[in-house]
């Protein structure tokens, strides 16, 4: 599934989908809205009509009902793919995923794993309304028992995505919503490993470390940068949990200074985790405190305001020059 300008995201994460269902009987899709119609964001076109209804089910709104089903499901030895159609939709399911989702595989003492992979398109930047906009990586980050990835290229949305489904320990795949129509030329074949950052752009002089949507602004501040004579490294995490500590640290032990990215408010967030990992392993290469980039600590505003909110190239920049250069 590609266009002239390439693969998109969408069309990606569509191919994961199919590949899974074609190579693995157990797995089975359930969700709002993602047979006939595909899913709001046509992740699933075509899936209903090609596997049947039994295998891409359409489910009443009631996203609890939704996790509990795929709970079940999987205790009889399916493998449920999950598609939340919102990020802030996905709430009224927290309890089943804390409670459930998350201890099964430690309460059995391992007996009984819970491979359910649960698709959350999140994030800003498309315009959305007030519960279509949130980043709440922070919340499942920070629930033991849970993997937490998120895409920020064509390829990895294939590849994390087949490597979600595929593992035996639930996965929250978070899936950026302004990234689902970025394009690119792929092969739909590798599977990419859950746990390990990747190095998207080299540098010299201070790292960025960022994920999801944060990625192409990180890319764009970069290039600024070294129009302006700094050269920035910029590390795409790609899994948050669990978290590539050896990557990200021999980044930041490469340059002495940092800077991390991500959409969602700063205070409590995937952020502060990150720099006090960085701070711990790497105290005596830094020149500079680890500073963050992050979205405003405030409900994520109405559409016309939401480019104040989001981080874009402007702030980050501001951050580097805070990075103690006369030093």
């Amino acid at each position: 599934m590609s266009g002239a300008g390439g693969t998109t995201m969408v069309q990606a994460l569509n191919t994961a989908l199919r590949d899974a269902l074609r190579e693995d009987p157990d797995v089975h899709l359930l969700g709002e809205d993602i047979g006939a119609l595909g899913g709001v964001f046509r992740v699933t076109d075509g899936l209903a009509a090609e596997f049947g209804t039994q295998r891409c089910l359409d489910t009443p709104l009631a996203e609890a009902g939704i996790l509990g089903t795929a709970v079940g499901m999987a205790m009889y030895g399916l493998r449920p793919v999950v598609e939340m159609q919102f990020d802030a939709f996905a709430y009224p399911a927290f309890e089943q995923l804390a409670s459930h989702v998350a201890k099964m595989r430690n309460r059995t003492a391992g007996r009984l794993p819970l491979p359910v992979t649960i698709r959350i398109p999140y994030g800003g930047g498309i315009g959305g309304v007030e519960h279509h906009s949130d980043s709440s990586e922070a919340y499942y980050a920070h629930t033991p028992g849970l993997h937490v990835v998120t895409p920020a290229t064509v390829a990895d949305g294939y590849g994390l995505l087949r490597a979600a489904i595929a593992s035996d320990d639930p996965v929250v795949f978070l899936e950026p919503k302004r990234l689902y129509w970025s394009s690119e030329r792929f092969p739909p074949t590798a599977v990419a490993p859950i746990g390990q950052a990747v190095v998207r752009r080299p540098g010299t002089d201070a790292t960025l470390l960022t994920y999801g949507p944060s990625l192409p602004v990180c890319l764009r501040a970069a290039e600024a940068a070294s129009a302006e004579g700094l050269e920035l490294a910029v590390v795409d995490l790609r899994s948050l949990v669990p978290f590539d500590d050896e990557t990200v640290c021999a980044a930041v032990r490469a340059t002495g200074r940092a800077v991390v990215v991500h959409e969602s408010v700063g205070f409590a967030g995937m952020g502060a985790e990150i720099a006090a990992r960085v701070t711990e392993r790497c105290f005596h290469h830094l020149a500079a405190p680890v500073l963050r980039v992050t979205g405003l600590d405030i409900p994520y505003p109405a559409p016309l305001l939401e480019h104040h909110y989001l981080p874009g190239v402007d702030r980050i920049l501001d951050a580097v020059a805070r990075l103690q250069w006369e030093q």
